[in-house]
């Protein structure tokens, strides 16, 4: 069995998603492995990571429409607030969605359905650069 370990560092423009499918299928191909599991890890508390439709974006766009109602930026509900009026919002949103995701490799590809595509979903609005540790272990 082999391990591969390294970290993906993705800017984000403020709040949204980014497709981050391509960067793992470069991560997997430059890993070598054929069949294992490859393993995401966020390590950030106000961003998380999506397996969500790849084809029609209007289906990213109905998630921030959804999460913006759900928990909306200002709410005087939350008194963690010193970051700005998105602060305690995007850890809410994080802890709704994930930080950690595993996909089964086969063939050396992800195994991922037709129309899945992998997005790191940045919460809060300022830009930043955000960590992804990813992990391939397999054969």
């Amino acid at each position: 069995m082999r391990q591969s370990q390294s970290i993906l560092t993705i800017p984000m423009q403020g709040r949204g998603m980014r497709n981050i499918t391509q960067d793992l299928i470069a991560q997997l191909d430059e890993s070598g492995i054929i069949q294992g599991m490859l393993h995401l890890f966020v390590q950030h508390t106000s961003c998380s990571l999506l397996i969500q439709e790849n084809a029609d974006p209007e289906v990213q766009a109905d998630l921030e429409r959804f999460f913006s109602r759900l928990v909306p930026d200002g709410d005087p509900l939350f008194r963690h607030t010193e970051e700005g009026p998105d602060d305690m919002p995007a850890h809410v949103r994080a802890a709704l969605t994930a930080t950690t995701l595993s996909i089964p490799v086969s063939r050396g590809r992800m195994m991922l359905g037709i129309w899945q595509g992998v997005y790191l979903y940045e919460h809060r609005h300022a830009s930043s650069r955000r960590r992804i540790v990813v992990s391939i272990c397999g054969v």
